[in-house]
């Protein structure tokens, strides 16, 4: 089996190529076994996010960004179902709202950061802004920016400046405490195919399906040239992207639980020490308690 950690962390992003990354693999790792290693990895995660909470002197900000049907939903719900729910927190991003492009593009985002002793998971992120806007320029009018008043006013320099900002935004985080992982579920376009199908014909999944889906699949090179380049510009040391195949859900799982743990433990994590006057007062509290 191979270093789930190393091997899809994207660390130079000079030879980094999108296309080169399998969707469907597995690492040399087995169906047969991977509920059972499923939960040991989470079992282990839970231990270490006791110490981020009790400790609370830093965060955990995971983001999931990913093509329809890639299985975020899934991913979140099982990596996370072991954890304290006391020390998670979850932000969907939909739509802006009016309220939302009456500011910057990170400011909703940076309302929904996780407070410090913390695990935040955020499905879909601030990278839209250099995704869906990427593909879809017009929205981008939205926001009422100051000198962009038509499509053609969206230039290179405009999207240099956006993912220096996003640089500048997770820098500042991990600056303050805040650990980052971005995951990409990397999704083939057949796969995809598939679970679009299965959402049409099971009716308990019908509402996942919407008539848009198909028009943004017919992007889907667009989209895939929009996720390179915003991997090649913000994949950083402090702030890294992993490209996780997606074309096997079990593996996915197995690949994120792997990472996230791994992260909590590079971040030598621990529980606080008492200073001597309460531990005294704990030993004089324990022989009281004793003598009950």
């Amino acid at each position: 089996m191979k270093d789930i950690f190393n091997q899809f962390k994207i660390t130079n992003t000079k030879k980094f190529e999108l296309a080169k990354f399998d969707t469907d693999d597995t690492s040399g790792y087995e169906k047969d076994n991977a509920e059972e290693l499923l939960a040991d990895l989470i079992a282990e995660t839970a231990k270490l996010q006791t110490e981020l909470y009790a400790a609370n002197n830093q965060s955990l900000l995971i983001i999931f960004q990913a093509m329809d049907a890639a299985g975020k939903d899934s991913a979140i719900a099982h990596t996370m179902s072991g954890l304290n729910p006391q020390g998670c927190q979850v932000y969907s991003f939909k739509q802006p709202t009016s309220e939302d492009y009456e500011h910057d593009f990170l400011w909703r985002h940076y309302k929904a950061l996780p407070e410090r002793g913390r695990i935040g998971i955020h499905n879909r992120s601030h990278y839209e802004n250099v995704l869906i806007t990427k593909v879809h320029p017009e929205f981008i009018l939205k926001e009422d920016i100051p000198g962009i008043k038509d499509v053609k006013d969206i230039n290179k320099k405009f999207w240099e400046q956006r993912y220096e900002s996003i640089r500048n935004f997770e820098k500042h985080l991990t600056e303050n405490g805040t650990a980052i992982i971005k995951f990409f579920l990397h999704l083939s376009k057949d796969e995809q195919k598939k679970r679009f199908l299965k959402r049409i014909e099971d009716p308990e999944k019908n509402w996942k399906f919407e008539s848009g889906d198909i028009k943004e699949r017919g992007l889907w090179k667009h989209y895939m040239r929009a996720y390179e380049t915003a991997i090649k510009k913000t994949s950083t040391d402090d702030s890294p992207w992993y490209i996780v195949p997606a074309d096997k859900k079990w593996f996915t799982r197995i690949a994120i639980s792997t990472i996230i743990l791994q992260t909590l433990k590079g971040m030598k994590l621990g529980y606080p020490v008492l200073p001597k006057e309460e531990m005294a007062q704990l030993a004089e509290t324990k022989r009281i308690l004793e003598k009950e």
